[in-house]
Protein backbone atom coordinates (compact mmCIF):
# COMPACT_ATOMS: atom_id res chain seq x y z
CA UNK A 1 0.00 0.00 0.00
CA UNK A 2 1.03 3.70 -0.38
CA UNK A 3 2.09 5.99 2.75
CA UNK A 4 4.24 9.02 3.07
CA UNK A 5 7.03 7.99 4.18
CA UNK A 6 9.83 10.19 6.64
CA UNK A 7 13.54 8.80 5.18
CA UNK A 8 16.73 10.73 5.34
CA UNK A 9 14.50 13.98 6.41
CA UNK A 10 12.49 13.86 3.29
CA UNK A 11 9.23 12.89 2.53
CA UNK A 12 8.85 10.30 0.02
CA UNK A 13 5.97 8.44 -1.67
CA UNK A 14 6.22 5.25 -1.45
CA UNK A 15 5.37 1.30 -0.75
CA UNK A 16 4.98 -0.45 2.53
CA UNK A 17 3.86 -3.38 3.25
CA UNK A 18 0.15 -4.70 3.66
CA UNK A 19 -1.53 -4.95 7.57
CA UNK A 20 -2.88 -8.06 9.45
CA UNK A 21 -4.77 -6.57 12.47
CA UNK A 22 -3.62 -8.66 15.55
CA UNK A 23 -5.17 -9.50 18.89
CA UNK A 24 -7.64 -6.66 19.46
CA UNK A 25 -7.12 -4.70 16.35
CA UNK A 26 -8.76 -3.47 13.74
CA UNK A 27 -7.28 -2.57 10.37
CA UNK A 28 -8.90 0.84 9.17
CA UNK A 29 -8.60 2.78 5.49
CA UNK A 30 -7.44 6.18 6.02
CA UNK A 31 -9.81 8.51 4.68
CA UNK A 32 -8.61 11.74 6.24
CA UNK A 33 -5.12 13.08 8.06
CA UNK A 34 -4.16 16.39 9.38
CA UNK A 35 -0.84 17.80 9.23
CA UNK A 36 0.19 19.32 12.77
CA UNK A 37 2.69 21.91 13.64
CA UNK A 38 4.47 18.59 15.34
CA UNK A 39 5.01 17.11 11.84
CA UNK A 40 6.60 19.69 10.38
CA UNK A 41 9.03 20.26 12.93
CA UNK A 42 9.76 16.61 13.03
CA UNK A 43 10.23 16.58 9.60
CA UNK A 44 13.65 17.86 10.22
CA UNK A 45 14.50 17.49 13.84
CA UNK A 46 13.09 14.51 14.62
CA UNK A 47 16.45 13.32 16.52
CA UNK A 48 16.03 15.95 18.40
CA UNK A 49 12.43 15.53 19.66
CA UNK A 50 12.73 12.06 20.61
CA UNK A 51 16.09 12.73 22.72
CA UNK A 52 14.37 15.50 24.65
CA UNK A 53 11.45 12.95 25.13
CA UNK A 54 13.75 10.53 26.78
CA UNK A 55 15.27 13.12 29.05
CA UNK A 56 11.93 13.98 30.08
CA UNK A 57 11.02 10.55 30.60
CA UNK A 58 13.73 9.47 32.43
CA UNK A 59 15.88 8.27 29.57
CA UNK A 60 13.23 5.36 28.43
CA UNK A 61 11.77 7.08 26.17
CA UNK A 62 8.41 7.54 27.77
CA UNK A 63 5.59 6.43 26.03
CA UNK A 64 7.52 6.25 22.66
CA UNK A 65 9.60 3.66 24.03
CA UNK A 66 13.49 3.01 24.01
CA UNK A 67 13.31 1.25 20.96
CA UNK A 68 12.16 4.03 18.70
CA UNK A 69 14.78 4.95 15.84
CA UNK A 70 14.34 8.44 15.02
CA UNK A 71 16.34 8.24 12.00
CA UNK A 72 14.55 4.64 10.65
CA UNK A 73 11.86 5.42 8.31
CA UNK A 74 8.55 6.39 9.96
CA UNK A 75 4.88 7.33 8.42
CA UNK A 76 3.65 10.50 10.04
CA UNK A 77 -0.09 11.10 10.55
CA UNK A 78 -1.98 11.52 13.99
CA UNK A 79 -5.06 13.86 13.79
CA UNK A 80 -7.03 11.01 11.85
CA UNK A 81 -10.43 10.07 10.42
CA UNK A 82 -10.68 6.33 9.06
CA UNK A 83 -13.25 3.79 7.90
CA UNK A 84 -12.95 0.02 9.53
CA UNK A 85 -12.46 -2.57 6.76
CA UNK A 86 -11.36 -5.97 9.12
CA UNK A 87 -11.18 -6.96 12.57
CA UNK A 88 -8.51 -9.16 14.03
CA UNK A 89 -8.85 -11.98 16.43
CA UNK A 90 -10.29 -11.91 19.95
CA UNK A 91 -12.66 -8.12 19.03
CA UNK A 92 -15.93 -7.94 19.70
CA UNK A 93 -16.79 -6.54 16.73
CA UNK A 94 -19.92 -4.26 17.45
CA UNK A 95 -18.23 -1.63 15.20
CA UNK A 96 -19.18 -3.00 11.90
CA UNK A 97 -17.07 -2.91 8.38
CA UNK A 98 -17.95 0.90 7.03
CA UNK A 99 -18.06 2.37 10.21
CA UNK A 100 -16.22 5.94 10.36
CA UNK A 101 -14.21 6.34 13.44
CA UNK A 102 -11.72 8.21 15.49
CA UNK A 103 -9.31 7.08 17.72
CA UNK A 104 -6.02 8.59 20.38
CA UNK A 105 -3.36 7.69 17.99
CA UNK A 106 -1.78 4.67 19.69
CA UNK A 107 -1.88 1.43 19.11
CA UNK A 108 -1.73 -1.85 21.67
CA UNK A 109 0.34 -4.41 20.35
CA UNK A 110 1.42 -7.51 22.02
CA UNK A 111 4.84 -5.98 22.56
CA UNK A 112 3.75 -2.68 24.45
CA UNK A 113 1.86 1.04 22.73
CA UNK A 114 2.72 2.04 19.37
CA UNK A 115 3.08 6.07 18.96
CA UNK A 116 0.86 6.46 15.64
CA UNK A 117 2.89 8.93 13.40
CA UNK A 118 5.96 7.92 15.69
CA UNK A 119 6.63 4.49 15.36
CA UNK A 120 8.89 2.38 13.22
CA UNK A 121 6.21 -0.84 13.55
CA UNK A 122 2.88 0.81 12.35
CA UNK A 123 2.06 3.84 10.08
CA UNK A 124 0.22 6.80 11.00
CA UNK A 125 -2.35 8.21 8.84
CA UNK A 126 -0.13 9.45 5.58
CA UNK A 127 -0.62 5.61 4.87
CA UNK A 128 -3.69 4.37 3.03
CA UNK A 129 -4.46 1.93 5.81
CA UNK A 130 -3.54 1.93 9.41
CA UNK A 131 -3.97 -0.80 12.38
CA UNK A 132 -6.02 0.58 15.12
CA UNK A 133 -7.10 -0.83 18.79
CA UNK A 134 -10.56 -1.76 18.72
CA UNK A 135 -10.85 -0.80 22.90
CA UNK A 136 -9.58 2.74 21.40
CA UNK A 137 -11.88 3.57 18.39
CA UNK A 138 -14.92 6.03 18.77
CA UNK A 139 -17.64 5.87 16.39
CA UNK A 140 -18.37 9.37 14.03
CA UNK A 141 -22.04 10.14 14.48
CA UNK A 142 -24.47 12.55 14.02
CA UNK A 143 -23.90 12.61 10.08
CA UNK A 144 -20.43 14.85 11.59
CA UNK A 145 -18.29 15.42 7.96
CA UNK A 146 -14.80 13.51 7.38
CA UNK A 147 -12.65 16.35 7.13
CA UNK A 148 -14.44 17.47 10.66
CA UNK A 149 -13.94 14.63 12.71
CA UNK A 150 -10.60 14.41 11.85
CA UNK A 151 -9.97 17.48 13.58
CA UNK A 152 -10.95 15.80 16.96
CA UNK A 153 -7.24 15.64 18.11
CA UNK A 154 -6.23 18.67 17.88
CA UNK A 155 -8.44 20.44 19.19
CA UNK A 156 -8.43 17.56 21.97
CA UNK A 157 -5.01 19.65 22.93
CA UNK A 158 -6.61 22.72 23.64
CA UNK A 159 -8.96 21.26 25.39
CA UNK A 160 -6.35 20.34 27.97
CA UNK A 161 -5.01 23.61 27.74
CA UNK A 162 -8.02 25.46 29.16
CA UNK A 163 -8.31 22.36 31.51
CA UNK A 164 -5.12 23.06 33.27
CA UNK A 165 -6.29 26.76 33.40
CA UNK A 166 -7.52 28.22 37.02
CA UNK A 167 -10.16 30.26 34.83
CA UNK A 168 -12.95 31.91 36.87
CA UNK A 169 -16.19 32.94 36.08
CA UNK A 170 -14.80 36.63 35.41
CA UNK A 171 -11.82 35.36 34.16
CA UNK A 172 -9.90 37.16 31.15
CA UNK A 173 -8.02 34.94 28.79
CA UNK A 174 -4.91 36.52 26.47
CA UNK A 175 -4.08 33.64 23.55
CA UNK A 176 -0.34 34.89 22.05
CA UNK A 177 -0.40 33.37 18.72
CA UNK A 178 -3.58 31.69 17.00
CA UNK A 179 -1.75 28.75 14.93
CA UNK A 180 -3.92 25.05 15.02
CA UNK A 181 -3.04 25.19 18.82
CA UNK A 182 -3.70 28.75 20.10
CA UNK A 183 -7.54 28.33 17.44
CA UNK A 184 -7.98 24.73 19.69
CA UNK A 185 -8.08 26.99 22.88
CA UNK A 186 -9.73 29.72 21.57
CA UNK A 187 -12.24 27.31 20.73
CA UNK A 188 -12.10 25.40 24.12
CA UNK A 189 -12.54 28.29 26.09
CA UNK A 190 -15.80 29.39 24.21
CA UNK A 191 -17.18 26.17 24.42
CA UNK A 192 -17.11 26.32 28.13
CA UNK A 193 -18.38 29.90 28.30
CA UNK A 194 -15.22 31.54 28.98
CA UNK A 195 -14.85 35.27 27.77
CA UNK A 196 -13.41 38.15 27.53
CA UNK A 197 -10.80 36.24 25.11
CA UNK A 198 -8.34 38.27 23.58
CA UNK A 199 -6.33 36.52 20.46
CA UNK A 200 -3.12 37.91 19.21
CA UNK A 201 -1.04 37.13 16.30
CA UNK A 202 1.00 38.68 13.12
CA UNK A 203 -0.67 36.81 10.93
CA UNK A 204 -4.20 38.60 8.99
CA UNK A 205 -5.35 34.76 7.85
CA UNK A 206 -4.37 33.59 11.92
CA UNK A 207 -6.42 37.00 13.70
CA UNK A 208 -9.58 35.75 10.94
CA UNK A 209 -9.65 32.44 12.21
CA UNK A 210 -9.20 33.22 15.67
CA UNK A 211 -12.45 35.49 15.24
CA UNK A 212 -14.22 32.69 13.63
CA UNK A 213 -13.40 30.45 16.29
CA UNK A 214 -14.86 32.87 18.95
CA UNK A 215 -11.96 35.12 19.72
CA UNK A 216 -14.23 38.64 21.18
CA UNK A 217 -11.09 40.71 20.38
CA UNK A 218 -8.06 40.09 17.79
CA UNK A 219 -4.79 42.35 17.89
CA UNK A 220 -2.27 42.58 15.58
CA UNK A 221 1.15 42.85 18.09
CA UNK A 222 2.60 44.94 15.26
CA UNK A 223 0.16 47.60 16.03
CA UNK A 224 -1.24 47.13 19.39
CA UNK A 225 0.07 45.49 22.64
CA UNK A 226 -1.86 42.38 23.35
CA UNK A 227 -1.59 43.83 26.87
CA UNK A 228 -3.12 46.86 26.49
CA UNK A 229 -6.73 45.69 26.68
CA UNK A 230 -6.50 44.42 30.57
CA UNK A 231 -7.55 47.55 32.26
CA UNK A 232 -10.16 47.74 29.47
CA UNK A 233 -11.54 44.39 31.06
CA UNK A 234 -11.16 45.33 35.03
CA UNK A 235 -7.90 44.02 35.46
CA UNK A 236 -5.29 46.01 37.44
CA UNK A 237 -2.03 45.16 36.03
CA UNK A 238 0.47 46.24 38.99
CA UNK A 239 0.19 44.58 41.86
CA UNK A 240 -0.32 48.01 43.86
CA UNK A 241 -3.07 48.46 41.88
CA UNK A 242 -4.66 45.18 42.47
CA UNK A 243 -3.89 45.37 46.07
CA UNK A 244 -6.05 48.69 46.41
CA UNK A 245 -8.59 47.24 44.52
CA UNK A 246 -8.73 44.19 46.88
CA UNK A 247 -9.19 46.42 49.79
CA UNK A 248 -11.56 48.74 48.17
CA UNK A 249 -13.98 45.83 47.96
CA UNK A 250 -12.96 45.64 44.24
CA UNK A 251 -12.90 41.69 42.30
CA UNK A 252 -11.44 40.72 38.93
CA UNK A 253 -11.03 37.95 37.41
CA UNK A 254 -8.07 36.04 37.22
CA UNK A 255 -5.55 37.21 34.17
CA UNK A 256 -4.95 33.58 32.48
CA UNK A 257 -2.39 33.92 29.12
CA UNK A 258 -2.13 30.99 26.90
CA UNK A 259 1.38 30.70 25.03
CA UNK A 260 1.12 28.40 21.89
CA UNK A 261 3.84 29.93 19.71
CA UNK A 262 6.76 27.90 21.27
CA UNK A 263 9.72 30.73 20.43
CA UNK A 264 12.68 31.28 22.30
CA UNK A 265 12.07 34.74 24.65
CA UNK A 266 8.13 34.30 24.39
CA UNK A 267 8.02 33.33 27.86
CA UNK A 268 10.46 35.95 29.43
CA UNK A 269 8.29 38.45 27.34
CA UNK A 270 4.91 37.01 28.69
CA UNK A 271 6.50 37.44 32.20
CA UNK A 272 7.15 40.74 32.01
CA UNK A 273 3.98 41.82 30.19
CA UNK A 274 1.29 40.14 31.75
CA UNK A 275 -0.57 41.15 34.92
CA UNK A 276 0.66 40.38 38.29
CA UNK A 277 -0.98 37.34 39.43
CA UNK A 278 -1.08 35.56 35.81
CA UNK A 279 -1.15 32.24 35.07
CA UNK A 280 0.71 31.83 31.77
CA UNK A 281 0.01 28.29 30.62
CA UNK A 282 2.75 27.36 27.94
CA UNK A 283 1.19 24.96 25.16
CA UNK A 284 3.59 26.12 22.85
CA UNK A 285 6.19 23.72 22.19
CA UNK A 286 9.62 25.11 22.42
CA UNK A 287 12.52 23.02 21.15
CA UNK A 288 15.20 25.24 22.09
CA UNK A 289 16.79 25.85 25.50
CA UNK A 290 15.51 29.43 26.64
CA UNK A 291 15.93 31.78 29.29
CA UNK A 292 13.77 33.60 32.16
CA UNK A 293 14.44 35.46 34.74
CA UNK A 294 13.15 33.94 38.00
CA UNK A 295 13.07 37.36 39.86
CA UNK A 296 10.87 38.96 38.09
CA UNK A 297 8.33 35.74 37.80
CA UNK A 298 8.49 35.92 41.42
CA UNK A 299 8.36 39.39 41.97
CA UNK A 300 4.97 39.51 40.15
CA UNK A 301 3.79 35.97 41.44
CA UNK A 302 3.44 34.65 38.17
CA UNK A 303 2.62 30.91 38.11
CA UNK A 304 4.11 28.72 35.07
CA UNK A 305 1.92 25.91 33.78
CA UNK A 306 2.96 23.99 31.02
CA UNK A 307 0.71 21.29 29.32
CA UNK A 308 0.92 18.79 26.89
CA UNK A 309 -1.83 16.38 24.87
CA UNK A 310 -4.89 15.38 26.55
CA UNK A 311 -6.99 12.92 28.38
CA UNK A 312 -8.68 10.16 26.54
CA UNK A 313 -11.89 11.77 28.44
CA UNK A 314 -10.90 15.02 26.86
CA UNK A 315 -10.34 13.04 23.46
CA UNK A 316 -14.21 11.95 23.38
CA UNK A 317 -15.63 15.27 24.79
CA UNK A 318 -13.78 17.18 21.85
CA UNK A 319 -15.54 14.56 19.54
CA UNK A 320 -18.59 15.02 20.91
CA UNK A 321 -18.28 18.92 21.47
CA UNK A 322 -17.83 18.91 17.31
CA UNK A 323 -20.59 16.66 16.37
CA UNK A 324 -22.63 18.55 18.56
CA UNK A 325 -22.05 22.18 17.13
CA UNK A 326 -20.49 23.39 20.05
CA UNK A 327 -17.13 23.87 18.90
CA UNK A 328 -17.75 25.00 14.51
CA UNK A 329 -14.47 23.92 12.77
CA UNK A 330 -16.78 23.45 9.54
CA UNK A 331 -14.22 26.58 7.98
CA UNK A 332 -11.02 25.47 9.64
CA UNK A 333 -9.62 23.43 6.87
CA UNK A 334 -8.14 25.07 3.68
CA UNK A 335 -6.89 22.57 1.72
CA UNK A 336 -6.70 18.44 0.85
CA UNK A 337 -4.08 17.15 -0.75
CA UNK A 338 -3.38 13.51 -1.60
CA UNK A 339 0.18 11.22 -0.75
CA UNK A 340 1.76 12.60 -3.85
CA UNK A 341 1.35 16.12 -2.83
CA UNK A 342 2.32 15.88 1.03
CA UNK A 343 5.83 16.98 0.89
CA UNK A 344 4.53 20.37 -1.28
CA UNK A 345 1.89 20.74 1.48
CA UNK A 346 5.05 20.61 4.17
CA UNK A 347 6.42 23.52 2.17
CA UNK A 348 3.53 25.32 1.79
CA UNK A 349 2.32 24.80 5.76
CA UNK A 350 5.40 27.57 6.49
CA UNK A 351 3.93 30.31 5.69
CA UNK A 352 1.09 31.18 7.72
CA UNK A 353 -0.81 32.95 4.66
CA UNK A 354 -1.57 30.33 3.13
CA UNK A 355 -3.90 27.93 4.90
CA UNK A 356 -5.02 27.07 8.11
CA UNK A 357 -5.04 23.56 8.40
CA UNK A 358 -4.42 20.93 5.46
CA UNK A 359 -5.92 17.96 5.46
CA UNK A 360 -3.95 14.61 3.68
CA UNK A 361 -6.92 12.48 1.63
CA UNK A 362 -4.60 9.20 0.81
CA UNK A 363 -7.62 7.72 -1.39
CA UNK A 364 -7.34 11.25 -3.38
Amino acid sequence: MRAVIRRNKQLVCDEIEELTPGAGQVLVKTLACGICGSDLHALHHMEHMIETTRRASGGDGGAMGGGFDPTADTVFGHEFCAEILEHGPGTTGLLKPGTRVVSVPATITGTGVELLGYSNNLPGGFAERMILSEMMLLEVKNGLPTDQAALTEPFAVGAHAVAKARLDKDSVSLVIGCGPVGLAVIAGLKAKGHGPVIAADYSPRRRAAAEMLGADVVIDPASESPHARWEAFGVPTARAAQNMARMMGKTFGQPVVFECVGSPGILQHLIEASPAGSQIVVAGVCMETDKIEPAIAITKEIELTFVFGYSPEEFAHTLHQISEGVIDVSRVVTGKVGLSEVAQAFVTLGDPEAHVKILVEPGR
